[in-house]
């Protein structure tokens, strides 16, 4: 309630042509909320507002907008005002700004932005999209081996850098090989003419500026820190990765996954923003190729039909058969695709997952066949055999499915796919393909159709 009766205060005061009020009110606000007002405002309104806003605290509101209203602002605001923006920004945030500009505003923004801006910027822009050099900030303050706690304190007041805020300093050589780690907390505590190499945490965990993002995202959920060195090839350090940008990449990589397993192209933008023509080209490929790939399945009732026509009791039993081997693909797919994805199992754990999902997949086929034995005599008022088939078809089906639902997705990982591909609707027509022609060969054989 405190927010919105803010919210109104501002905007009223902007269109009583107030503007000390509302600059007074926005200056207690949280840069994301101002960013969520400015979202919503018309583009003239959100214009006033922003323009309220201090050098620094505009630079950070502006890191939180949606690509979309940045490039709206940036068309109308002057180069000065432009090259105020990307000075206060960190680099990072302004590289993957830059990125998603058109080529003409990229331009006319690097060429507002002072020489060091512009070298920082650059220097990201040159790493693959997905990588850690992408992600990384190059602004941090890096200390030397043989400096004393009094000298690291001493560059870290004095340090020019917008620095990311970290508790965490690494220690270089003289030729700014990663040496080591030292907390803030550590100096302080320590005796000021110790010297680092004495204090400092030797090898600290680092990744490579040409690792994959997912990859950097998993090492910080493994090691539980908030903040990791980025080193070249040669292990000089080139820059830091901090816990918020690794939030962002989890964010995306965790839509990204969602988006394939439902058999949707994925798209980085929100699907608020999104146009119905967007949706409609994510969507209508894997439509495509999904209904032609069912083919399959009406091939096999095809060659079936007059075995079928035989015994019309059997079409009955279809669906529930195509949608139990669905379901049961669905959910052992589902948690190897998860497991994969948290690193929790490798392709050498092949033949214990299949393992594992097989005696699963034989419980959970025996209790259905069971339980629907039982509804088929009492509900349906099948004969016997009938019933023989329908539930040693279910028993198979439901095997056949968590094996394919587990197995795919570690191939898939195995020859350099994403696991996700290998996901619900993909399984499920493979799965209806299977339990058909195993129904209709058991029928064949147990009812001599």
């Amino acid at each position: 309630m405190a927010v919105r009766a803010t919210q109104e205060d501002v905007l009223e005061a902007i269109s009583n042509r107030d503007y000390a009020a509302a600059q007074a009110e926005l200056k207690e606000w949280n840069e994301a909320d101002i960013a969520a007002l400015l979202e919503d405002m018309s583009k003239v309104d959100s214009l006033k507002v922003f323009r309220l806003l201090p050098k620094d605290m505009a630079a950070d509101v502006f890191s939180f907008l949606p690509i979309q209203k940045q490039q709206e602002m940036i068309a109308s605001l002057t180069d000065e005002e432009t090259d105020q923006i990307i000075e206060n920004m960190y680099a990072d945030d302004a590289a993957d700004l830059l990125e998603e500009m058109p080529s003409n505003v990229v331009k006319r923004i690097l060429s507002a932005a002072s020489p060091q801006t512009r070298d920082s910027i650059n220097q990201l822009l040159r790493y693959p999209k997905d990588s850690a050099g992408a992600i990384m900030t190059v602004e941090y303050v890096t200390l030397r081996e043989t400096y004393t706690v009094v000298q690291a304190l001493e560059k870290i007041r004095r340090s020019e850098n917008k620095n990311e805020d970290v508790n965490d300093y690494y220690v270089l050589n003289s030729t700014r090989e990663l040496m080591g780690s030292v907390t803030l907390q550590e100096m302080v505590f320590h005796e000021l003419d110790s010297e680092l190499k004495e204090i400092m945490e030797d090898n600290p965990i680092s990744v490579y500026a040409d690792d994959n993002q997912e990859s950097v995202a998993q090492a910080f959920q493994k090691y539980n820190v908030n903040v990791m060195p980025v080193v070249d090839s040669e292990s000089r350090m080139v820059g830091i990765i901090t816990a918020d940008d690794i939030m962002d990449v989890i964010e995306e990589e965790a839509t990204e996954d969602m988006t394939k397993m439902a058999a949707v192209t994925p798209d980085t933008k929100p699907y608020s923003q999104t146009t119905v023509l967007d949706e409609i080209k994510r969507r209508i490929p894997w439509l495509l190729l999904l209904m032609l790939s069912a083919t399959f399945t009406g091939a096999i009732i095809t060659a079936f039909e007059n075995k079928l026509a035989a015994s019309l009791v059997l079409a009955a039993f279809m669906p529930m058969l195509m949608d139990t081997g669905g379901n049961a693909g669905g959910q052992a797919s589902t948690m190897v695709i998860r497991a994969l994805s948290l690193n929790e199992i490798q392709f050498r754990d092949f033949f214990r997952v299949v393992w594992k999902e097989f005696r699963v997949a034989l419980c959970c086929g025996i209790i259905l066949a069971i339980v629907n034995f039982a509804k088929m005599m009492l509900i349906d008022r099948t004969t016997v055999m009938v019933g023989f088939v329908v539930c040693l078809t279910m028993i198979v089906t439901v095997i056949c499915a968590k094996l394919i639902g587990s197995i795919l997705p570690i191939l898939a990982r195995r020859v350099g796919l994403d696991p996700a591909v290998m996901a619900n609707p993909v399984i499920t027509t493979i799965v209806d393909a299977v339990s058909l022609f195993v129904y209709f060969e058991f029928a064949t054989w147990m009812l001599n159709l």
